[in-house]
């Protein structure tokens, strides 16, 4: 560990519970790194150390405890974004993550729980090792609705089998088209609108792959965890409604998550 990093975890360490709650409670409300810590009050090398571990521990609790839902009706879809700059040429020697990145996110319709989720690129290989991932944790056969993509076919049949999903496909421009993707599309906003680094106009965009998926994992941790769902009824999150827990988080409850896994 350098010292200057050495130096970044004293001061993480040192700020009140009070001042890292609210600045991963900032994080999740769609304020940028500079924008937190001039308000905050640190530098923004702090604020992305706290981001960083956030990220961390936020990932390893819920693929521990995201298992054996009881998921009957998915949804699934990509959702784009960039680090560092847009479009594949971007990649150089010095950030070779550089370029579009994309989000595959599932979705339950009766929960509405995010029960994984995966960052990279647009191609079978990834949409393949994503659905590997959302079979793992679903306990019983389910009805998944995508979009047309074509690596989903293959990559949803390899994952599954044909006797434990029925995928159905919604190609919007036809009515008749079975299957609906509704609650994914409305994740996608949320997560344009919680998240600065996905909105489509934005000089927030992440400069690190890591940074982009640290934001990701605290942002869902919120959502399944400490956002009640209006649908589910008052006080339920997500998180309730699978079974997952039996009470609504709050944001300090992740900040108490991050200081047990340091």
């Amino acid at each position: 560990m350098s010292h200057r990093l050495a130096n970044i975890v004293h001061i993480v360490n040192r700020l009140p519970t009070e001042k890292r709650t609210l600045i991963l409670q900032l994080l999740t409300e769609g304020m940028g790194i500079n924008a937190i810590s001039r308000t905050v009050g640190c530098s923004k090398n702090t604020v992305l150390k706290l981001l960083a571990d956030a990220g961390h521990a936020c990932l390893d609790y819920q693929d521990e405890t995201l298992t054996d839902l009881p998921c009957t009706r998915l949804q699934a879809d990509e959702l784009w974004s960039f680090v560092y700059a847009k479009g594949r040429a971007a990649a150089t020697a010095k950030n070779r993550d550089a370029g579009d990145v994309w989000t595959w996110v599932a979705i339950c319709e009766d929960t509405k729980l995010v029960p994984t989720w995966m960052i990279g690129d647009r191609t079978y290989e990834t949409g393949s090792e994503f659905m590997r991932d959302l079979a793992l944790r679903i306990r019983q056969p389910v009805r998944l609705t995508t979009d047309g993509l074509a690596a989903y076919v293959e990559a949803i049949d390899d994952a599954f089998g044909s006797w434990m999903v029925d995928h159905r496909i919604l190609k919007r421009r036809y009515p008749e088209s079975t299957g609906r993707t509704g609650h994914i599309e409305r994740q996608n906003l949320t997560m344009r609108m919680r998240i600065r680094r996905y909105a489509r106009a934005t000089n927030a965009f992440s400069k690190k792959l890591e940074n982009h998926a640290h934001a990701v994992s605290l942002h869902f941790m919120v959502y399944n965890f400490c956002t009640p769902h209006r649908t589910l009824g008052r006080g339920v999150t997500p998180a309730m409604a699978a079974g997952i827990t039996d009470h609504q988080w709050e944001v300090s409850d992740i900040t108490a998550l991050v200081d047990e896994s340091n």
